[in-house]
């Protein structure tokens, strides 16, 4: 159990603040994608670690890449580098990363597949020295203000990818599996949260102050399949990290979920939500009485930059600023984003 000078001290970071029901003294922000191939130092990087996961799996390489985007712009927080697509890998489903195509992964397409899958935690002992490696790094560069978010994909989106054997438009295969033979598609899905919740616990034994679930693909789903494979269990994963890290917040990222994030926040017990960027300010509002919302400038706004970037900006900071919100994007920092950009919405909010 964490005393309360420890709950005191992470509450003094503004970021941590919002989650735990502070109001800090200006809006937070990070940005989803905030270390990654808009700059020009990750691509260095990116180059000389090799392959993706190598890179990902390289502690040194992965905390500089983590802190390459603070060190310019001096996010209220940090996020793990790493990939959602770790937990199929440590599964024991071949995984790689083709320039220009994207993930690949050796295709699971029924129960008779299952067997086959079995958690080997020890794959991703170096995502845990990379969350230990951030947290020194940061302790070293003076940045007391600046919390650490570690993720893991959610359930449905992490079984898309296993399922497809990649990235999917239509995901024919997994929800066909999900109508056709529910049961045996109840036992990927549990075999994910499960190995999700060991996961995320170690990421904070290491030093994650708050984690996040990335369900980039609830959107896909209708409402009772929403229910069963987005609601049902993200909040298992909830409960079980709130029953271990009492003081940890979680915050859900359902993207594409419209009307039904607020039953998703309220299902879920989520600590905050991550909006997408279709998702008027007016619901953004009246979700705030539930928990933190956290969003959502639209990734090509911030492509494009200048006036309509800026008048953007200012909106969503004038609706939602003050109590209950962190200030990020609909989704991921678009690759071609100049980071001059991202210098401009930084003053923008500083500013505000």
């Amino acid at each position: 159990m964490m005393n309360s000078k420890a709950i005191d001290e992470r509450n003094e970071k503004p970021f941590l603040a919002v989650l735990n029901g502070g109001v800090p003294e200006r809006t937070p922000f990070w940005l989803m994608r905030q270390a990654g191939r808009y700059l020009p130092e990750y691509r260095e990087l990116r180059t000389k670690a090799g392959s993706f996961l190598d890179l990902v799996y390289n502690p040194e390489f992965a905390t500089e890449v983590t802190m390459q985007p603070l060190r310019r712009y001096g996010m209220d927080a940090a996020i793990l580098f790493s990939d959602i697509l770790v937990i199929p890998h440590a599964l024991g489903q071949d995984l790689s990363f083709v320039q220009g195509e994207g993930p690949k992964l050796d295709p699971v397409r029924g129960e008779k597949d299952l067997s086959r899958l079995r958690y080997d935690d020890t794959v991703l002992q170096p995502v845990y020295e990379t969350v230990r490696g951030i947290r020194n790094a940061m302790a070293d560069e003076g940045m007391e203000e600046t919390a650490l978010i570690g993720f893991a994909g959610a359930p449905w989106t992490v079984a898309t990818y296993m399922i497809e054997g990649g990235s999917s438009r239509d995901f024919i295969h997994a929800k066909g599996w999900a109508y056709s033979e529910p049961d045996s598609f109840a036992k990927l899905i549990e075999l994910i949260t499960e190995a999700t919740i060991v996961y995320l616990g170690k990421q904070i034994d290491a030093g994650a102050e708050a984690v996040q679930l990335f369900d980039s693909w609830a959107g896909a789903l209708d409402e009772d399949q929403y229910a069963r494979w987005v609601i049902a269990p993200t909040e298992k994963i909830v409960l079980a990290l709130h029953k271990a890290y009492p003081h940890i917040p979680v915050i859900g990222f359902p993207r594409g979920s419209g009307a039904l994030y607020p039953v998703y926040a309220q299902q879920t017990k989520v600590h905050a939500l991550g909006l997408d960027s279709q998702v008027p300010l007016e619901m953004a509002v009246a979700l705030k009485d539930i928990c933190a919302v956290q969003g959502n400038l639209d990734p090509v706004c911030l492509l494009s930059g200048g006036t309509a970037m800026e008048k953007r900006a200012r909106d969503i900071l004038e609706t939602l600023g003050g109590d209950r919100f962190i200030f990020n994007l609909g989704h991921g920092v678009i690759k071609e984003t100049p980071p001059i950009h991202v210098e401009q919405l930084t003053r923008i909010i500083r500013q505000f």
